[in-house]
């Protein structure tokens, strides 16, 4: 498979038996048998085309931001496209490939003086991986800027889609059912004010550092919020702040967090998301929906 996949991409491009917690935010999981870091659109297609004409498992990777890898790691190939880095803009439109940081993304539309990406300037993951939970903060989210995105279908074919094609929703959207690979997306933007923008993003910059437990590796906001409650409220009114298994804690700037605090592993950390479900379950009948994606095996 080593050799296959070096005649499509650079063998700098190829790692073998990486370990994933070199890639993920949480500093969780096991080793790929093979990553893969394609700087094409075409490379990403044919890598896609020899996984199933190899039949050979496929993984994309995204940044890591909001993942939990597992501590037997993942089989097969796992893509991440952190060299898909390029943000274009034109007059309001801003195109930017998926392994832009939305942070990123939404400091260029400061530079131009474009809002409406306000919201996405404290959000860690990428462009591609704030499409695939439509991602957003503080009030904002992607469906409200997002024009139309170009991916690569579970048979290797380029698509463009509109963002109406996406069914986006509160933190979700169709892209994992339907197995896309976000290549790019095309934000359609408004002018404004350069001062107005900045201090919005000052604003929400100081709210994130100030609340957020950024000094320790985690996963972002474990939970999506449940109907009529806050996830972070409900978690310090059961108790749980500080709750520690092995490495892992909630937070105890954020209840909404799990920090990987000491050296956790992926399974001390995943037993406390559910210790954490199960203990507001029984303390208020809530049941807290996870918005960080799990995936992997167990050693």
């Amino acid at each position: 498979m080593y050799e296959k996949l070096v005649s499509i991409i650079s063998p700098n491009n190829v790692m073998v038996d990486e370990p994933l917690k070199n890639h993920t935010y949480t500093r969780l999981g096991g080793k790929a048998d093979f990553l893969v870091t394609p700087e094409t659109y075409q490379q990403v297609q044919e890598i896609v085309q020899l996984a199933n004409n190899e039949d050979i498992r496929f993984t994309l990777l995204g940044n890591g931001s909001n993942l939990i890898v597992k501590d037997g790691g993942i089989r097969g190939i796992v893509m991440n496209l952190n060299k898909l880095t390029s943000i274009q803009i034109n007059e309001t439109k801003i195109v930017a490939q998926s392994g832009a940081r939305i942070i990123d993304v939404s400091r260029a539309a400061l530079e131009e003086t474009l809002t409406g990406l306000e919201f996405a300037c404290g959000i860690p993951g990428s462009v591609g991986g704030a499409l695939y939970m439509n991602a957003g903060a503080y009030g904002g989210e992607i469906k409200d800027v997002l024009e139309s995105t170009t991916v690569v279908d579970p048979e290797g074919n380029l698509l463009t889609l509109s963002a109406d094609e996406l069914d986006l929703e509160y933190r979700s959207s169709n892209i994992p059912n339907k197995g896309y690979i976000v290549l790019e997306a095309t934000f359609s933007l408004r002018e404004g004010a350069y001062d107005e923008i900045k201090a919005v993003m000052d604003d929400l910059t100081f709210k994130r550092e100030s609340k957020q437990p950024l000094e320790y590796p985690s996963c972002g906001s474990v939970f999506k919020r449940p109907p009529g409650y806050f996830a972070g409220k409900l978690i310090q009114d059961s108790g749980l702040q500080g709750q520690q298994i092995g490495g892992a804690q909630v937070s105890l700037k954020h209840a909404g967090f799990i920090v990987n605090k000491d050296e956790a592993t992926a399974t001390e950390y995943i037993d406390l998301i559910r210790h954490v479900q199960a203990t507001v379950k029984e303390k208020f009948d809530v049941q807290l929906e996870r918005e960080v994606r799990i995936i992997g095996e167990d050693l």
